[in-house]
């Protein structure tokens, strides 16, 4: 038998002592600690605006005050449905200094979505910017629960300058919303203001294992669930990404472009640099284009995004001659990083002075986020690492708590001080996924395949649902792409399979071909060619499909499951019409 944990040599891991500390108290209470540490010190910037650390504490302060105003109470639920924006940011610790819960939503989620958060959540009071205002106008009496919107503005945190000009530009398409005197909503700055007056207790104890956050995921079934993490679910995070980061200071940039209601950008991005007294360069929305541009102005030292960012960076002109010499870090995750991908990638940060590699690490949001990653000078091609401090990793047989020996391809289980508490009024598929193995430990069952190798390497395989199984035979869709990316027309695939009444399933790969190759049936030949000589038999593509694009989650991986819904329709459609007939 044996035990596969963080560091192969520690056989008896039930009762191993911590390589950590953790902080012990809420998530504000260590940024609070930071910020009285250097109060003069950027704590963010923000569209060419900066904010100290002195400021942002009033600031979180005094939205606590609001909140407690409007009548949220320790323990209620609020809604952050913003993107990285300084009152965003703020009304997130504030939320967490009151002594409440912050449900984080994406601000582009389609009406129902949102329905469905503010419910489950139950919600008493929501955040959200003008422009999504009618998204909650919309659906607001279907969710009894909530008593107070507030409505912020991107203009309200800029430069006179830029306020200008984007009252002029972006600020014309905006929708129209009705006066703020009709009682529907308030306004940031009004709810702020009503908040100064608050002189009633507003602070609320609260214990580092208490919840406080909900982020959203699809879990191991692919089923919209919220995740429910306490305090120090975040906190620990913070300290095992610095442990893994030696290279950090305190006066390190991050450019903040994943999502703060994201489980990356929130507790990456966001949490660990503001509780480790860094400095994040808050991005609201981007492009390819904006984000090489804010690599290059901001000077920023770390940077984090999902493989297709990384794809898209390295066709942006402005990086030709570009310096990056200034970054210390560049993390992937959200999506396998192919190896091709990570090798063009490396060449381009050494050939325009980085000194640094791009490291891949793994997670998912029921551990809030990254809890394995590539070490600093170490890498064994197509690993995503070993784990953090303090967090174990074991393979099991798929749907047992049995490990498998090293080498072996199981499911991967989680466990350690980032664990999520568990799925929000969901006991069931808690008690699936969190499981008591017979070391006494609680694991997390994360339905991910993975191996494990002799020296606490972890190596990804699929997602167990995504798995395909054509003739008898198991195909993972990532080792194909993998094989397909390496192709030198090829500049992004995805694999998916497509019923079949004979194979059960067979598999199809959508290409998007690289600069200068022509969509055509040569090309098509010359690729399925490739693929005879790198791809079994079993799994060879019965066809191939040219995309300009690819199709992409909100959080920039690929979305397979688009493809395979466009598949499922043209079947149905085919089907239709011959029934027709």
């Amino acid at each position: 038998m044996f035990t596969q944990t963080r560091a192969p040599w520690l056989q008896n891991y039930g009762d191993v002592p911590k390589t950590l500390k953790y902080f012990d108290g809420t998530m504000w209470e260590m940024v609070e600690e930071a910020a009285d540490q250097r109060p003069d010190h950027v704590a963010y910037d923000f569209m060419g605006r900066s904010t100290t650390y002195r400021t942002f504490k009033k600031n979180v302060h005094d939205c606590a005050k609001a909140l407690r105003a409007a009548g949220v109470k320790p323990g209620d639920r609020v809604t952050v449905c913003m993107p990285n924006c300084p009152q965003a940011v703020v009304m997130f610790y504030a939320i967490n200094l009151m002594g409440g819960v912050s449900n984080m939503v994406h601000p582009l989620s389609s009406e129902n979505e949102i329905r469905f958060y503010l419910n489950l959540s139950k919600s008493v009071c929501a955040l959200t910017l003008d422009q999504f205002f009618p998204k909650f106008e919309a659906i607001r009496k279907d969710v009894p629960t909530l008593k107070t919107l507030v409505i912020a503005a991107v203009k309200d945190e800029l430069k006179p300058l830029l306020k200008l000009g984007y009252s002029l530009t972006e600020g014309k398409k905006l929708p129209k919303i009705p006066d703020e005197k009709a009682g529907k909503y308030v306004t940031w700055k009004h709810f702020i203001a009503a908040g100064r007056g608050y002189e009633k207790k507003y602070i609320a104890h609260r214990d580092k294992n208490d919840p406080a956050v909900i982020l959203y995921s699809g879990g191991t079934t692919g089923t919209t669930k919220g995740i429910l993490l306490s305090n120090l679910n975040l906190n620990a995070l913070s300290a095992q990404v610095i442990s893994a980061n030696p290279i950090y200071d305190k006066d390190d940039k991050i450019l903040a472009v994943m999502p703060i209601f994201h489980g990356f950008g929130l507790g990456v991005s966001i949490h660990t640099f503001l509780s480790n007294c860094g400095r994040c360069v808050l991005v609201p929305r981007f492009t390819p284009k904006t984000y090489a541009h804010d690599i290059l102005k901001t000077r920023c030292n770390f940077i984090a995004g999902v493989p297709t960012l990384y794809e898209a960076l390295l066709r942006q002109p402005e990086m030709k001659n570009a310096d990056l010499s200034c970054l210390k870090g560049v993390f992937s995750g959200g999506d396998t990083l192919p190896a091709e991908l990570k090798k063009r990638f490396d060449k381009f940060l050494k050939d325009h002075g980085a000194k640094i590699t791009i490291r891949e690490g793994y997670g998912t949001t029921e551990c809030v986020t990254a809890s394995c990653l590539t070490p600093l000078h170490l890498y064994k091609e197509g690993s995503i690492g070993q784990p953090f401090a303090d967090t174990f990793y074991k393979i099991v047989e798929v749907g047992t708590n049995i490990e498998v020996p090293y080498g072996t391809e199981g499911e991967i289980c989680i466990s350690g001080p980032t664990v999520m508490l568990g799925y929000l009024d969901n006991p069931e598929e808690t008690h699936n996924t969190l499981r008591i193995h017979g070391d006494g430990r609680t694991w997390l069952h994360t339905g991910d395949l993975g191996v494990m190798d002799e020296d606490g390497f972890i190596y990804f395989r699929q997602r167990i649902k995504r798995m395909i199984i054509t003739s008898g035979y198991n195909v993972y869709p990532s080792q194909l792409e993998n094989i397909l990316d390496a192709y030198e027309a090829v500049q992004m695939s995805c694999v998916i399979g497509v019923p079949d009444p004979y194979k059960i399933q067979k598999i199809k790969a959508f290409i998007m071909l690289r600069e200068g190759y022509r969509p055509d049936g040569e090309t098509k030949a010359k690729i399925l060619d490739y693929c005879r000589k790198n791809i079994a038999k079993y799994a060879m593509p019965y066809d191939i499909e040219f995309r300009d694009s690819l199709p992409t989650t909100l959080v920039g991986k690929v979305a397979y499951r688009v493809l395979e819904e466009e598949e499922e329709g043209k079947r149905e459609k085919a089907a239709a019409e011959a029934g027709a007939k």
